[in-house]
């Protein structure tokens, strides 16, 4: 079982439209941390109905072993009356949540999994997004593999985000994501104490166009963090399926995002 932590935890989401590589980059952030050592207890929240996490860092996860699967199983004997009358509910779903958790040497991770199907089980639902909270602060630090696009954050799921990334390509579509998904935390007040804005697969030429467009955007919590090029090694780690933590600290990439991610943290 993890250990409390001593302190409030730091959240970081990554965020942005589907196809920009923010959970390559959510990734080197973990290598960052690791590599630095900068905090104890490190839990990483695949919370992306495509669970590319797992498959970034070489790592096997079957959908049974994911909450997703978990609550499918749960919702069914729920339906059958098939769960123990004289146990709470929320009890039942925190420990499959706990049951979910796969505790490596440097970091924990959790994979949400896709949905469980048709039905509403709001109840299971809002009491799976407490429980996630409650598990989140037995950890210094958190990172969050948000799903693409906006209703994530319209569900206000990120409300105890302290610091989102948000990814965007050199698209038009990526800028606009970009754009909407501020103007949605704003509607949902969400209190993020900072927006990072990073550029993947820029060229160099583009950013002082993504800087502009960062700037344009009204809200003091917005920060332009910076761009990285495309990366061909990073590409083949991907492709191949190696674990990207591996990729060696001479990598362009992760050099030139460390020092952007030294700010964050």
């Amino acid at each position: 079982m993890v250990k409390k932590a001593l302190m409030t935890p730091k959240i970081i989401s990554f965020s942005g439209k589907g196809g920009v590589g923010k959970s390559t980059l959510l990734i080197m952030l973990l290598k960052y941390v690791l590599e630095t050592k900068k905090f104890k207890n490190v839990l990483v929240i695949d919370a992306d109905p495509d669970a590319n996490v797992a498959d970034i860092i070489g790592e096997e996860i079957t959908f049974e072993q994911t909450i997703g699967g978990k609550m499918t199983v749960l919702k069914d004997k729920i339906t059958k009356r098939q769960i123990p009358l004289d146990v709470p509910k929320n009890q039942i779903i925190e420990s499959e949540v706990f049951d979910s958790l796969i505790e490596r040497n440097d970091f924990d991770i959790i994979e949400m999994g896709r949905s469980e199907g048709s039905g509403c089980y709001c109840s299971v639902n809002n009491t799976l997004k407490h429980v996630i909270d409650v598990l989140a602060e037995n950890y210094e630090l958190v990172l969050i593999d948000a799903p693409a696009g906006l209703e994530y954050f319209a569900r206000k799921t990120g409300k105890d985000v302290t610091d989102l990334v948000i990814v965007t390509d050199a698209s038009k579509m990526g800028l606009h994501t970009t754009s909407r998904i501020v103007e949605v935390t704003k509607e949902v007040e969400l209190d993020f104490q900072n927006i990072w804005i990073l550029g993947n697969k820029f060229p160099t030429e583009m950013e002082q166009v993504l800087k502009e467009k960062a700037d344009k955007i009204t809200d003091k919590r917005v920060k332009f963090l910076g761009i990285v090029p495309y990366d061909e090694e990073v590409s083949k780690f991907n492709l191949m399926g190696e674990n990207l933590l591996k990729i060696s600290n001479n990598n362009p990439l992760y050099a030139s995002v460390s020092k952007y991610y030294a700010k964050i943290l």
